[in-house]
């Protein structure tokens, strides 16, 4: 069965960073065929779409087959409302807050991300957990795209 990894908007831009090219090109590499079904929500698509043109032409030469669309839920935002009254992070992170509820309701494989101060630091990741398993919801997997290729 081949895996569902939610993707931030860091990975998609990251193809155009040189500081995250190379592991961010091998993972989309997986997407383009097929290797692995990109999750892809409003937030994702709304994000991309306010970037530059190269990202947002990039991200369009997807095939869409190797995306699922989802949108948000009223468990995502109640999810990531609780992020933020928890403390786990600050109102100003609610974008990331959703992406993480998010990826929890659809329960993905993992939830991907270059984001290393809000998303992929393990502090964060236990916050969004305890929150995750106090309100009845599993726990998410989240890795940065060097975890995922090495």
């Amino acid at each position: 069965m081949i895996q569902r990894f939610y993707l931030d908007t860091s990975v998609i831009g990251g193809v155009f960073d040189s500081e995250f090219e190379e592991h961010s090109t091998i993972l989309m590499e997986k997407v383009k065929l097929g290797q692995i079904k990109a999750v892809i929500s409003e937030v994702t698509e709304n994000e991309v779409m306010k970037a530059r043109k190269e990202i947002r032409d990039f991200y369009n030469s997807i095939p869409k087959v190797n995306i699922e669309f989802v949108e948000i839920t009223k468990d995502a935002v109640l999810l990531a409302d609780s992020y933020i009254n928890d403390k786990v992070v600050g109102k100003t992170s609610r974008n990331d807050c959703l992406h993480i509820g998010i990826a929890t309701v659809c329960k993905v494989d993992i939830l991907v991300s270059w984001n290393f101060k809000l998303i992929v630091n393990i502090y964060r990741i236990r916050g969004y957990n305890s929150v995750n398993l106090k309100l009845g919801f599993p726990s998410l997997e989240i890795r940065s795209p060097k975890e995922i290729v090495e």
